[in-house]
């Protein structure tokens, strides 16, 4: 198929002329770390009218376009849709006034469009997540980790306004995955009253010791015209009640920046499916949105999408907000009912005599996240009547007796921070079995929660399988999967995988610089990932890798040679670089200086060749905004299913000795 670019969305559809072009393979190369859109976006006032639409179907049937792939909010989506159902009409006219042929008029009698949602604020139905909003999350987090160093040092609570519009998903989002305090979301405004709720908390919080010199809200754009008043008339008024308090106002705006891992994946492979619509696409074919729905590109209606949309801002205009989360998506649901979990509750006062015991530990190599899901984990089972204690060092750590009750404050400000700050090992507990149960026994531990990777997977597999020789096992058990590899079974994410993909898609975006910089060279890079190629295929599709060498997929020394030639037929072309991929496990004898030595000696007078091991600095970093909303949602479910089997085997104030039905 060939391909056109439409530059200025639909002002250059209208205008015509040069602002349509014929793209080429070389022409889209080295833009994926590029933030915005390279062939621009304009608001077209002519579009709107019929004559602007009519104007610009000739200039599309001048160059024989009949399929459209537009990226957009609703309201170009909307504006696509209309553009379809009005083409008959529009090529009838045009070839009445003598501007068509009948030959194009038969050829071109339909228009196929198929839309991609890029909006930053998250705010179309029927998709989890829109192109361009990780991307505004990455910005607000690292604004906001920056905020609190100056936080720390002075006592001060910041106001942030963040972009969003009618829709609350980053302010939301951002609250959860940096600890807010307050948040304030149009789906969800603040009841009567809430002026005092909201000093009372601060003032809470600020009793902490740990935390007294730190406050934080986040609120959402579009929301805060008729809240800033009355949080500067808080402020104000609550000088005695808040010592020393300082309120700082923070807009954040139109921060853009290079886009993350999973706005590059979400979006090639949206653009991917969006093509194979066009080209299956029928005269019946209804107009399509192509989303993401649990991790899975599927292609909905574009106007019930769109309609479901316009219903959101339309419950939230006759003051339906529960209906408005509602139709927000199951997703939007999920995150808020998360934020509530933690926001409307506080640390016990007291503990009931019969609090269950919860262990929570981590197994394993570290992984971005597993701090922000301890935190969850302790204060969310604080909140459902539980004891937790936490282990350093893992099985290890439990079968020496590192263990140690937590509170509520003790878990504060984790949520941000990389590593594991309990400490983590391989240690299987199948050679230190007796040591373990004989802990597990001592300190009456009644459930487990273990957060890591394949290992904590085998480790509470052996757990399981000594059931029937030590009655101390016959306990509750919940692993959540914490592993750059990603490898872990039952699922589609592994908490870490998303930051490890970050690190290493930068790092391949400056290897790609310098690549470009020197020119005509290749750079083989080594990722982790032990036998699973999830990052180095991932990381490829998100650096714009030219090859990606994985275990899943065997290959030999004819694919080698072949990639190869490819390289070489590209150096030839005008694109003078070149980047493959390799897990470190893809191949026994094809190892990474294998791979560098054959494209150095093949390559030789067209490129040479460079090579870069990684290493661990992929288990390393600030945890990106998804690792750590990830971790916060999957602890708070572990933690609330543990809590339901305590309580079903509940006999008597004891737990039940039989088995739960699952672990």
């Amino acid at each position: 198929a060939r391909v056109r670019l439409c530059f200025q969305g639909y002002q250059g559809m209208v205008d015509g002329g040069d602002n349509i072009r014929e793209a080429t393979w070389e022409s889209v190369s080295g833009i994926l770390q590029l933030g915005g859109t390279v062939i621009g976006s304009a608001r077209c006032k002519d579009f709107r009218g019929r004559d602007g639409r009519e104007q610009a179907a000739l200039h599309l049937l001048e160059h024989g376009i009949t399929n459209l792939c537009i990226i957009g909010g609703d309201g170009s989506l909307t504006g696509a849709n209309m553009f379809r159902q009005e083409w008959g009409e529009h090529v009838q006219s045009l070839l009445k006034q003598g501007k068509i042929s009948e030959e194009v008029a038969g050829r071109c009698s339909n228009l196929h469009v198929v839309g991609l949602v890029g909006s930053i604020d998250n705010d179309f139905c029927g998709t989890d997540m829109t192109i361009g909003a990780d991307s505004a999350l990455h910005r607000i987090v690292e604004v906001v980790d920056a905020i609190m160093t100056t936080a720390t040092s002075h006592q001060r609570t910041f106001v942030l306004e963040v972009m969003g519009r009618h829709c609350g998903y980053l302010a939301l989002v951002s609250a959860l995955t940096c600890g807010a305090d307050w948040v304030f979301i149009p789906e969800s405004p603040p009841q009567d009253g809430w002026e005092d709720r909201m000093c009372d908390k601060l003032s809470a919080v600020r009793a902490v010791p740990r935390r007294k010199r730190i406050n934080e809200n986040t609120l959402a754009h579009g929301h805060v015209e008729h809240l800033i008043a009355g949080l500067q008339t808080v402020y104000k008024g609550g000088a005695i009640r808040i010592a020393a308090e300082s309120k700082k106002l923070r807009t954040l705006g139109e921060l853009q920046k290079t886009p993350p891992s999973f706005d590059r994946e979400e979006a090639s492979r949206m653009g991917f499916e969006a093509v194979l619509a066009l080209l299956e696409a029928t005269p019946e074919t209804p107009a399509y949105v192509v989303a993401l729905t649990g991790n899975q590109i599927v292609r909905n209606s574009l106007m019930q999408c769109v309609q479901q949309t316009q219903a959101v801002q339309k419950a939230m205009d006759e003051g339906r907000f529960e209906d408005a989360v509602r139709l927000r998506g199951k997703s939007f649901q999920n995150n808020l009912n998360s934020y509530n979990l933690f926001a409307n509750n506080k640390a016990p006062v007291s503990k009931a005599k019969t609090a269950f015991t919860v262990a929570v530990l981590s197994v394993g190599a570290p992984a971005a996240g597993v701090n922000a899901a301890v935190r969850s984990a302790v204060r969310v089972g604080m909140t459902c009547g539980l004891r937790v204690l936490t282990v350093n060092d893992g099985f290890q750590g439990l079968a020496s007796g590192q263990v140690q009750e937590m509170t509520w404050d003790s878990v504060g400000g984790w949520t941000g921070q990389g590593g594991s700050i309990l400490g983590t090992k391989r240690t299987l507990p199948g050679k230190i079995l007796k040591e373990v149960v004989s802990e597990i026994q001592k300190n009456d531990i009644q459930a487990l929660l273990v957060i890591g990777g394949f290992e904590a997977y085998l480790g509470v597999l052996e757990l399981e399988a000594a059931r029937a020789q030590h009655d101390e096992l016959c306990i509750p058990m919940v692993v959540v999967p914490a592993t750059v590899s990603n490898n872990v079974p039952g699922t589609d994410f592994c908490l870490g995988a998303d930051t490890a993909l970050n690190i290493i898609m930068h790092t391949c975006d400056h290897i790609k610089q310098s690549a470009s910089g020197t020119k005509r060279r290749v750079f083989v890079i080594e990722t982790m990932g032990g036998f699973c190629g999830y990052l180095a295929t991932a990381g490829a599709l998100a650096a714009g890798a030219d090859a990606a060498y994985i275990y899943e997929e065997p290959f030999g020394i004819a694919q080698l040679q072949a990639d190869v030639i490819r390289l070489v037929e590209k150096m030839k072309s005008g694109v003078q670089r070149g980047l493959v991929l390799r897990n470190e496990h893809c191949n026994t004898n094809y190892s990474t200086d294998f791979v560098y030595h054959l494209y150095t000696e093949e390559g030789k007078g067209v490129f040479d060749c460079r090579k870069n091991v990684l290493g661990h600095m992929q288990q390393g970093g600030v945890p990106s905004p998804f690792d750590r909303n990830f971790g916060t949602k999957m602890a708070a479910k572990a933690i609330q299913w543990l809590s339901e089997k305590l309580k079903e085997s509940y006999k008597q104030g004891e737990a039940s000795q039989q088995p739960p039905p699952s672990s």
